[in-house]
C-alpha cells in the first residue's frame, strides 16, 4: 500500500510529453503527417498535445494498438469489452458509437454496431492520431456526438525515407514492420507492411485460477494482425494535391472465457467459448484538393471499405465442436461507400468559410452457417456550414452548423423456426440538426483562452433498431437521434520557452439517451430514447523541459457522470480520476531512458454496481542508438505484475517485456 501511495504523489513531478518537445526530437516525425488527411478547424490544433499523438510518442513507448495510444492522451480512458475481446476509448465519457474513428478523415468504424475494435488498428503506419473532443468539425460528417478521432497516415518528403522494427514481445510474440516512400517532387509514393503475432498474453502471478483459467499463459488469448497499405500521390501546384490510397488489414484472436465472480454475470454458470478466425478490413479512398485561385479551392473524400468477420462459438474449451445449442458460426459481410466535398473560399475578408456535403450507404449482411443472408441497409447525408471569422488580430469566432438525415432502405427479419425471411417495417427517415460555435481569445503570444458550445447527435446503428440480441430483446426501427449539449473552456499558458500548461473544463448535457429498457413484454427489453445523462469534468496538462536532456509530463484527468434519468442504474467504464505521467533522460546523445506511470481509479464493470478496483502501473523503457541507422528498444510494462482488469472477469496482462530492432534513415 506504501508503494502505491508513493507512486500516485510522485505523479505531479514525473513526466515526459515527446508531443510537446516538437522543437528538438519530435518536430522531425511531425514532418512525415499526411496534411490532407487531417480533419482540423484551425491550424494550431495540429500541435496541441491535449489532443494528439505523435508516432515518435507511440513508438517510443511501445503503443502498437491505437486504443493504447490514445490512452497516453488527457480525458481519454482505455476501455474494453470483455466478453467480446474488444480494446475501445471512451472519450470524455462518449463510447465509439459516439465517437467515431476515421482514417484521413474518412469513416472505418464498423456499420452494423457503430464500434471498432482498435486492438486491430495498429499504430506501425500511422503519422499521428488526432482527438476532437466535444467542439468537433461539422466536416467530419454525422454522429460525432461527443467528437471524433483521426488516425492519420504518412507522407514522405524525401526521395528515400524508410523504417522498420523487428521485435520480440515476451518468449511468444513477435512484431514487425517496414514503411517506405519516396517524394519525386509533384509525385510521392508511400508503403508499409506490419505484422504482429502472440500466441497468449500472460496472467499476473498472484491471480487466483478459477474453473476457467489456471493462470499462466491466459488461455485462448491469442492474436494475430497483420496489415498493408499503399499511398500514390500528385501534387501539381503548392496548393493542389491528389492521392489514391488503399490499406488492407487482416486479423484473427481467440476470446478468453470468463474468469470472474459476479454471481449475477450469466457468463459465471454459461462461459463463452468464442474465437474469431477472420477481422478482416479493406478500403479504398481517393483524397484531393483543388485549388481554383487564392481564394477558392474544393476538396474531395471518396470511398470503399469492406469489413468482413467469423465468430466461432465452440461447445467447450477444446474448441473442436459445435454441436450444443449455444454453438454457431456467425458470418458478417458488410461494405460502405461514400464520400463528401468541401468547398473552401476566403472570399469575404477575415473570413475562412467552408461549405460540406457528405454521403454514406452502409450495408450489412450477416446469417449464421446454414441460414441464408439477411441484409440491411443504411444511407446517411450531411450538409454542413463552418467559418472562421477573425474578428481582430487576437480573437477568432468559428461558427458551424449542419443537417443530418438518415435512410433505412433495407432490414431483413429471419425466422429460425420457419426459415423465411421478410422485411421489417418501413420506418420513417430519421434526421437531427447539429449547431456549434467557438470563441478564441489570444491574451498574448504565450496564452490562449477558448469557450465551446456546440449540439451534435448520434443516429441509432442498425444493431440498435434490429437486433434480438440472442432472443432477449425485441426490435425498435423507429429510434430517434441521440442529443448532446457540450460546453468546454480551455486555456494554454508558455511560460520561460520550457513550462507548457494546458487545460479544459468540460460538461456535457446528454437527452434521447438510446438505453436498454427492461421487461417491456416479459422477460425482454428494448432499446429506447429513455436516457438523460451528464458528464462533467476537467483535464490538465503541464510539460516542463527541465534541462536540455531531461524533461517531464504529468496529465490529469477527472470526470463524473450521472445518469439523471435511473441513477440506480450505473454507467459504465470509466474511472473518475486517471493520472498519467512520464519522465524522459537521456544521460548520453545514444541513450534515451524513459519512465511512465499511470493510475486509474475505480470503475463500474455492470450497471447494477460491480466494480473492479484501482490500479497503478508503472513501465521502463530504453533506446539506445547503435549506429547511424539501427537503434534497439527494450522495456518492461506492469513492472510490478499489477493484477488488474477494465472489465471484472477479465484481467489485463500481468509483467511483459519487448525487444525491439529498429531501422531507419528518415529520423
Amino acid at each position: 500500500m506504501k508503494q502505491k501511495i508513493l507512486i500516485i504523489l510522485l505523479f505531479p513531478f514525473i513526466g515526459f510529453s515527446q508531443q510537446n518537445n516538437s522543437k528538438t526530437t519530435d518536430s522531425i516525425k511531425t514532418s512525415n503527417v499526411f496534411i490532407l488527411g487531417e480533419v482540423i478547424i484551425t491550424n494550431h490544433q495540429n500541435k496541441d498535445t491535449l489532443n494528439r499523438i505523435t508516432s515518435k510518442t507511440m513508438e517510443s513507448q511501445n503503443k502498437m494498438e491505437v486504443s493504447k495510444a490514445l490512452n497516453m492522451l488527457p480525458g481519454v480512458s482505455l476501455t474494453a469489452s470483455g466478453p467480446r475481446n474488444e480494446s475501445m476509448v471512451s472519450v470524455r465519457g462518449f463510447d465509439l458509437r459516439q465517437v467515431p474513428v476515421y482514417m484521413d478523415g474518412i469513416p472505418v468504424y464498423v456499420p452494423y454496431d457503430g464500434y471498432v475494435d482498435l486492438a486491430r488498428f495498429t499504430t506501425f503506419d500511422l503519422a499521428a492520431v488526432d482527438v476532437s473532443k466535444g467542439f468537433s468539425s461539422v466536416l467530419y460528417g454525422p454522429n460525432s456526438l461527443g467528437g471524433a478521432i483521426n488516425l492519420v497516415s504518412r507522407k514522405p518528403f524525401k526521395k528515400l525515407e524508410y523504417d522498420g522494427s523487428l521485435g520480440m514481445i515476451n518468449e511468444n510474440g513477435y512484431k514487425g514492420n517496414i514503411n517506405i516512400g519516396s517524394n519525386f517532387g509533384k509525385f510521392y509514393v508511400q508503403g508499409g507492411f506490419s505484422y504482429l503475432d502472440r500466441n497468449s498474453t500472460k496472467m499476473p502471478s498472484d491471480f487466483i485460477p478459477t474453473a476457467n483459467e489456471n493462470g499462466g499463459q491466459r488461455d485462448n488469448s491469442y492474436r494475430t494482425d497483420q496489415k498493408i497499405s499503399f499511398k500514390i500521390g500528385w501534387t501539381p501546384t503548392e496548393k493542389s494535391e491528389y492521392a489514391i490510397g488503399y490499406i488492407n488489414q487482416q486479423g484473427e484472436k481467440g476470446n478468453p472465457v470468463y474468469t470472474g465472480t459476479d454471481t449475477q454475470n450469466s457468463l459465471l454458470l454459461k462461459p463463452r467459448f468464442w474465437q474469431w478466425p477472420n477481422w478482416d478490413k479493406e478500403s479504398f479512398y481517393f483524397i484531393s484538393n483543388s485549388a481554383f485561385d487564392d481564394k477558392n479551392s474544393l476538396k474531395t473524400r471518396l470511398y470503399f471499405d469492406r469489413f468482413k468477420n467469423t465468430l466461432d462459438s465452440y461447445d467447450d474449451a477444446t474448441y473442436s465442436a459445435q454441436t450444443k445449442a449455444y454453438a454457431f458460426k456467425s458470418i458478417y459481410n458488410d461494405y460502405t461507400y461514400g464520400g463528401n466535398l468541401e468547398y473552401n473560399t476566403k472570399f469575404i475578408p477575415e473570413n475562412d468559410l467552408k461549405i460540406a456535403f457528405h454521403f454514406k450507404e452502409d450495408v450489412h449482411r450477416e446469417n449464421n452457417l446454414g441460414e441464408p443472408v439477411r441484409h440491411f441497409t443504411d444511407n446517411t447525408v450531411l450538409v454542413g456550414i463552418e467559418d472562421i471569422y477573425k474578428v481582430n488580430s487576437k480573437f477568432t469566432l468559428i461558427p458551424g452548423v449542419s443537417y443530418n438525415i438518415r435512410k433505412n432502405k433495407d432490414a431483413e427479419d429471419y425466422n429460425s423456426t420457419t426459415k423465411v425471411i421478410s422485411d421489417y417495417p418501413s420506418a420513417d427517415a430519421s434526421d437531427a440538426f447539429n449547431a456549434q460555435i467557438g470563441l478564441f481569445y489570444q491574451l498574448h503570444q504565450d496564452q490562449k483562452f477558448g469557450a465551446t458550445v456546440s449540439q451534435k447527435t448520434r443516429f441509432a446503428t442498425i444493431k440498435d433498431r434490429y437486433s434480438y440480441r440472442m432472443g432477449t430483446a425485441i426490435p425498435n426501427p423507429d429510434l430517434k437521434p441521440e442529443k448532446a449539449t457540450n460546453y468546454e473552456l480551455n486555456y494554454t499558458a508558455s511560460l520561460f520557452d520550457k513550462i507548457t500548461f494546458q487545460t479544459a473544463l468540460f460538461y456535457s448535457s446528454l437527452s434521447d439517451a438510446i438505453l436498454s429498457v427492461s421487461n417491456v413484454e416479459p422477460g425482454k427489453a428494448q432499446m429506447q430514447n429513455f436516457g438523460k445523462a451528464e458528464y462533467k469534468g476537467i483535464e490538465a496538462q503541464l510539460d516542463y523541459a527541465v534541462l536540455k536532456n531531461l524533461s517531464f509530463n504529468a496529465n490529469y484527468t477527472y470526470i463524473e457522470r450521472k445518469n439523471v434519468t435511473s441513477p440506480i442504474i450505473h454507467l459504465t467504464d470509466v474511472p473518475n480520476t486517471k493520472v498519467m505521467g512520464t519522465i524522459k533522460y537521456s544521460p548520453i546523445k545514444i541513450l534515451l531512458l524513459i519512465a511512465s506511470s499511470e493510475f486509474n481509479s475505480s470503475r463500474f464493470s455492470t450497471s447494477y454496481g460491480t466494480r473492479v478496483p484501482d490500479y497503478t502501473l508503472l513501465n521502463l523503457y530504453a533506446s539506445g542508438q547503435i549506429s547511424k541507422n539501427f537503434s534497439i528498444d527494450a522495456g518492461i510494462n506492469n513492472i510490478f505484475d499489477k493484477n488488474y482488469s477494465l472489465v471484472e472477469g477479465y484481467p489485463e496482462e500481468g509483467r511483459n517485456f519487448f525487444v525491439t530492432l529498429r531501422f531507419f534513415n528518415s529520423n
